[in-house]
């Protein structure tokens, strides 16, 4: 009797449970947030409940299934990483297929979401399928999957921006591109972690790709993105003072990242990988004040 057909039910669930990461929601606030800042500038204030539920669901939803089609590509490489040696499909208390199964649930899940937004957001939510089911595969062919893992949380902007019926505009790109690179930033101090085990197993990234740059390359793309973002929200009126002053606690806060990352301890660059939900939240909070006095 195989692992997966010994377990009962309830260890079953619980394995379906963290295939989907739902006990490390770090994942889903790093998509959350940027979906918010996208609401909120391109309605220029809150937008409508009808709006906003179905965003913030189909937004967990996607998430989950990133990470179960994520399990299914590394389910060969997973046992001998030790951070991930304990996941569902490493362990075989659940098979390959249940991962794809899992997956197309959740799709079809944040597909139903749809059904309460603008015909325009269906037609973009085929690039954040597209990108969601690549991105666990691009580690075997490039050194790059972080700026499609970027790409991927990213593209949530565009989908804001056309559920509130805002055609994406130079804003959203700013927004995307911003987000796009601080996404890459906070996903290679994730890489750092695994980097010793990711040569040993042949999986690509960023981390290995920056070598001993990897450090002072995470602070330039973290720079670029407080940039790009602050050019969005000159362009809407929303920089002076409330924005500035949340892009500034930012530039603090990664300053901060520096100091505890700059000599390559893994565990700490976990931790600043994690420490990044609170950034996304600052910005947020910026442009809600900004907003409410404009």
């Amino acid at each position: 009797m195989s692992t997966a057909q010994a377990t009962t039910w309830r260890e079953r669930l619980s394995a379906y449970y963290y295939l989907c990461r739902f006990d490390k929601p770090i994942g889903t606030e790093l998509v959350f947030w940027p979906t918010m800042w996208a609401l909120w500038v391109a309605n220029q204030g809150t937008p409508s409940f009808e709006i906003l539920i179905p965003m913030i669901l189909g937004t967990i939803f996607m998430r989950a299934a990133g990470c179960a089609i994520n399990d299914f590509a590394d389910r060969k490489v997973d046992g001998a990483v030790e951070r991930t040696k304990t996941r569902p499909l490493a362990t075989g208390v659940i098979k390959a297929r249940e991962a794809i199964y899992v997956f197309l649930a959740l799709v079809f899940a944040s597909a139903c979401m749809l059904f309460f937004l603008p015909i325009e957001t269906f037609y973009w939510s085929f690039g954040a399928l597209f990108l969601a089911f690549i991105y666990p595969f691009m580690k075997r062919y490039t050194h790059l999957p972080q700026v499609f893992l970027g790409a991927a949380f990213s593209w949530s902007i565009p989908m804001a921006y056309t559920a509130v019926g805002v055609e994406p505009n130079l804003t959203c790109w700013l927004l995307y591109f911003g987000n796009l690179a601080w996404t890459v930033a906070y996903d290679t101090q994730y890489a750092i972690t695994d980097r010793e085990y990711d040569l040993k197993i042949g999986v690509k990234s960023t981390a290995i790709l920056f070598g001993k740059f990897d450090i002072q390359i995470i602070s330039l793309l973290q720079l670029l993105s407080i940039v790009l973002i602050g050019t969005a929200l000159a362009i809407e009126d929303l920089l002076m003072p409330f924005g500035l002053i949340a892009l500034a606690a930012v530039g603090v806060d990664f300053i901060y990242q520096w100091t505890k990352t700059k000599d390559r301890n893994p565990q700490l660059c976990f931790w600043a990988f994690r420490h990044n939900r609170w950034v996304g939240l600052m910005i947020f909070v910026g442009i809600l004040a900004a907003l409410l006095i404009n």
